[in-house]
């Protein structure tokens, strides 16, 4: 007979939380079926770098709120957001060791606890979130579930790892330049990035940068429901995306209309992509097309000038140059080589020799990449259609390396097709809909009009229901 843990294993949050409602499992139960999930799998996965079981006990045996999640187990990245009475390390070796549990949630943690959700640890992110890999010095590799030899993405690989191989159904992730939506292909996910103030970033994070929360997911209805549970601005917020028409839930199987999809099949200057992301971007194209969709090669002619994308590097410069201050008020003393990984060292070297007239000019630079990307879709377009990444998960190491150059080359190309949207503030989803000839997952990404989460999320349902992808689940890592 099978054990609950198996049972529930590739169930979406939605049905785990049926369960609950109809009074068949307990929440106490279905976390004691993904910590033993995360017990047998994790040793070959290393998604899970901090466990919190005895406090998840706690929880799911206590008065839970009755949100649309109630009882899921549930995980959080490892980077930024803060846990009442839990430590993060944001990847990094000193951090981990100090060790400073937070005195309040983050307000996004505060929705995922009124969501019902019970969470039991943290997983693994890349150091600062500043590679689409997730390789942190702190924590090790984690190994993606479909090839251990291979990476899971990042820098929110933990959690694309762990519910790509069934220890949660969902877990939080972040995204500042692909963040959730390159795990999400690497792993064969939903991969929801939000519009640029969508979810708040309170208490300390500044909604007119790139960065944003949401999740990783299984199932389409599991991204739209998660977005009704989190959604909505926070105290002192000052970009706030405009509120739906409807909860997004209702968007599934709503008409999307015949719309009109521009396809961009190569990296934006010029050059081939690997013929697999190619192949998943154009096969997705007939399909949108056999669902009544118009679909034309074409793309912003803004995403080809290499400029306005050197300033947005700038100002990810400048960004680990304050991430380095931050560090050292942490550690009570000056940061040296020691503290930090290699590349991120290297940048925040380079930030001390930025200017303010530079750093100025790079924000006039994203405000004017910002305002060209956004005028394809005001002239005409719904959708742009595009791979997710340029190549499949690259093996384990491909982003290491003494040549610092090379591995800032790698990394822009790894986001090329994700990180415009970050700047432009756009609402991008990740699908699971192609594999390469020997099993590896490729995603392929949809861009919506800012604030058009009600389009993304009614095509890609079509998308899901025409070519559905739940049965397709990775094999079981052996434990290292």
């Amino acid at each position: 007979m099978a054990s609950l843990a198996d049972e529930t294993r590739w169930m979406d949050a939605t049905e785990q939380a049926a369960l609950v409602s109809a009074g068949q499992v307990t929440p106490a139960e279905l976390l004691e079926a993904a910590i033993e999930r995360i017990t047998d799998l994790d040793p070959g996965v290393n998604a899970v770098v901090m466990r919190w079981f005895d406090e998840a006990r706690t929880t799911a045996s206590g008065p839970l709120p009755d949100g649309p999640f109630r009882g899921v187990p549930f995980l959080l990245k490892d980077f930024l957001v803060a846990y009442a009475g839990q430590p993060r390390s944001d990847g990094n070796v000193r951090l981990k060791k100090a060790a400073v549990p937070a005195t309040a949630d983050s307000a996004i943690v505060a929705r995922f606890r009124a969501a019902g959700l019970v969470t039991a640890g943290r997983t693994n992110s890349a150091e600062f979130g500043s590679l689409p890999t997730t390789e942190p010095a702190a924590w090790g590799p984690t190994r993606n579930p479909w090839d251990p030899g291979r990476s899971a993405g990042g820098s929110s690989g933990g959690s694309a790892a762990a519910v790509a191989s069934g220890m949660v159904p969902v877990a939080h992730a972040s995204d500042g330049g692909g963040s959730i939506r390159v795990p999400a292909s690497c792993c064969g996910l939903v991969g929801l990035k939000p519009s640029q103030g969508r979810v708040t970033l309170a208490p300390d994070g500044d909604e007119s940068g790139p960065g944003v929360h949401f999740c990783h997911t299984r199932s389409v209805r599991d991204a739209a429901a998660m977005l009704d549970a989190v959604s909505g601005p926070g105290v002192g917020d000052t970009v706030i995306a405009p509120p739906p028409a409807r909860p997004y839930a209702r968007e599934l199987g709503a008409e999307p209309g015949p719309l009109r999809i521009g396809l961009l099949d190569h990296y934006p200057w010029g050059e081939a992509v690997h013929d697999a992301c190619a192949t998943a971007a154009r096969d997705t194209g007939r399909l949108l097309e056999s669902l009544g969709h118009r679909v034309e090669h074409g793309f912003p002619a803004a995403l080809a000038d290499r400029a306005p994308g050197s300033a947005a590097g700038l100002l990810r410069t400048v960004s680990m140059g304050a991430v380095a201050a931050r560090l050292a008020e942490s550690l009570r003393r000056p940061v040296t080589a020691d503290d930090m990984e290699p590349i991120n060292w290297a940048l925040a070297r380079q930030a001390r020799e930025v200017t303010a007239v530079d750093y100025a000019r790079a924000l006039e630079g994203r405000t004017l990449l910002r305002r060209a990307i956004h005028r394809w879709w005001a002239d005409g377009f719904d959708l742009l259609l595009t791979p997710t990444t340029g190549e499949p998960p690259s093996p384990l190491g491909a982003f290491s390396g003494s040549d610092l150059r090379a591995v800032g080359m790698r990394s822009r190309r790894a986001v090329a097709f994700t990180q415009p949207f970050n700047i432009s503030g756009q609402p991008a989803i990740s699908l699971p809909l192609h594999r390469t000839a020997d099993g590896l997952p490729i995603g392929v990404q949809l861009v919506a009009a800012y604030g058009r989460e009600d389009v993304l999320l009614r095509v890609a349902h079509q998308l899901e229901q025409a070519r559905p992808w739940a049965g397709l689940t990775p094999p079981d890592v052996p434990a290292s």
